[in-house]
């Protein structure tokens, strides 16, 4: 069962209820925004409680000041390892990453993933014997 969200907000409650309610796909999409828009979020705060403008912060990562921006916009969705891992060292930080279980689904083996749409293979059919 997929997990029910509860907003303080009576109307945001509402709204999700609404737009994206028991969809699982819509979960998915909700989440996936939610992850992206916490990592913006984490990185804007940790920029500015450090006194740092972008093009400071850019400047120590190596990279360009639009593209701390683009980092910082709740609705970019590539933040890579590599560049978050910069980013934390330039803050004097570091990167966790954790897995946590999806609600309701059961893990999926590696041979069962492997298989997943294909047809099982024809078992071997005995052989008929030679007519002379």
């Amino acid at each position: 069962m997929a997990r029910k969200h509860r907003f303080e907000s009576k109307a945001l409650q509402f709204t999700y209820e609404r737009h994206v309610g028991s969809d699982p796909k819509r979960q998915a999409a909700f989440g996936e925004a939610l992850a992206a828009a916490e990592v913006a979020r984490q990185i804007y705060e940790l920029r500015t409680k450090a006194r740092l403008t972008q093009a400071k912060l850019a400047e120590l990562v190596g990279t360009s000041t639009s593209a701390i921006s683009r980092l910082e916009d709740a609705d970019y969705d590539g933040h890579s390892l590599a560049v978050l891992r910069r980013i934390a060292s330039a803050l004097n930080r570091r990167v966790e990453v954790t897995f946590v279980p999806l609600r309701g689904r059961a893990p999926v083996s590696r041979a069962a993933r492997r298989t997943k749409g294909r047809r099982a293979a024809p078992s071997a059919s005995p052989r008929k014997k030679a007519v002379a």
